[in-house]
């Protein structure tokens, strides 16, 4: 009987913050270009488009799943971004004072490039990602550097506004607006689902190995990935312990540790049983083909004896294994249900729907 192995889906998403900033200007109010504070405003409103469609991008990856479901958002990101870039680029310079504009620019070409390469790259990963550690390790880390450099980008572009808004006597209020609010709750929220996905991957990944080994009979790859496994299941274990709740929501992590308690349990328990039928077998068919060979004539009732002793201890051991290996299958597919409910749930609640 095939052991049964499932390979979960998985979601991941980077953060983009964007500045929002509300402004007081201590000159006139009437919009015009001569006014630094009607300036910055012009300059902000001309990347209006931008924030609000990354954040549908954000939204749709989460809920989705698949950045590869929503590549038709991620092209509408891009024309944005550039639709932005073109109203920028329009926009006079202040006095003859340009880093304002060059500045904004310069961070819309960044988002230009990430979306149209590095966002590009993620969706490439995703498939590949799942097929080992490394390779769900470098995706992690791939959409960790993709979010580090929008952060950046998009601090650099909040301190020359503030240079900018220094230098006329304007006053900023950093004030993030709701659509700020809901983007900072996606990084954080990204950056503690990502904490423990990886855990869980770990263990997920040499199960998987451990059932193929299984199923081809190779009880050294087995042990192999069982040993792993069970090292990883520890210490999954102890980090999930020392994890904070999430705006004081512990499901995923409670789940997480439902999975790798099962993991545990198959790998210091059940898989031992398992191997040793097929050791078992192979005994078996030594001891048959030595009691084949042997003609009729020579065999001794002690040979008999044995073979038959052997025969029922292997029946034996048959009825043991299946039903250690159902019992393990049913556990399996348990927890991985629940773990991708939990999951799915715990997104949903947590992850800001943007429309």
């Amino acid at each position: 009987m095939p052991l049964f192995y499932n390979t979960p889906k998985h979601y991941l998403f980077t953060l983009l913050i964007f500045p929002f900033l509300c402004l007081t200007s201590p000159s006139r109010a009437q919009n015009n270009m001569d006014n630094p504070g009607d300036y910055i405003t012009a300059i902000t409103r001309a990347r209006g488009e931008m924030d609000t469609k990354y954040m549908q991008y954000l939204s749709a990856t989460a809920h989705s799943r698949r950045a590869r479901k929503v590549e038709k958002l991620r092209q509408e990101v891009l024309d944005n971004i550039t639709e932005s870039k073109y109203k920028t680029t329009d926009l006079p310079l202040y006095k003859g004072d340009n880093s304002l504009r060059k500045g904004s620019i310069d961070y819309i070409q960044l988002c230009y490039i990430v979306f149209s390469e590095d966002y590009k790259k993620i969706v490439n990963m995703e498939e590949l990602a799942e097929q080992s550690v490394d390779e769900m390790q470098a995706y992690l880390l791939l959409q960790e550097k993709v979010g580090d450099k929008l952060n950046q980008a998009s601090a650099d572009l909040e301190k020359i506004t503030q240079d900018f808004a220094a230098k006329y006597h304007v006053t900023l209020n950093q004030e993030k607006n709701a659509l700020g609010e809901k983007m900072e709750t996606a990084g954080k929220l990204n950056t503690y689902v990502n904490s423990i996905y990886i855990i869980f991957f770990k263990c997920n990944w040499e199960d998987g190995q451990m059932v193929l080994g299984m199923n081809n009979k190779k009880v050294n790859d087995v042990e192999q990935s069982r040993s792993a496994l069970l090292q990883y299941a520890n210490e999954g274990l102890k980090m999930l312990d020392t994890l904070k709740p999430f705006e004081g929501d512990p499901s995923l992590a409670n789940a997480c540790k439902q999975v790798l308690l099962f993991y545990k349990q198959t790998a210091e328990k059940d898989v031992p049983k398992l191997t040793d039928f097929y050791l078992k077998q192979d005994e078996f068919a030594r001891l048959k083909k030595s009691f084949d060979d042997k003609p009729a004539g020579s065999r001794t009732q002690e040979d008999v004896n044995s073979f038959n002793k052997a025969v029922k201890e292997v029946n034996a051991s048959v009825n043991s294994f299946n039903q250690t290996n159902t019992q393990v299958n049913n556990n399996r597919s348990q927890a991985l249900n629940s773990w991708q409910e939990t999951e799915k749930k715990f997104v949903d609640e947590h992850m800001p729907h943007y429309k």
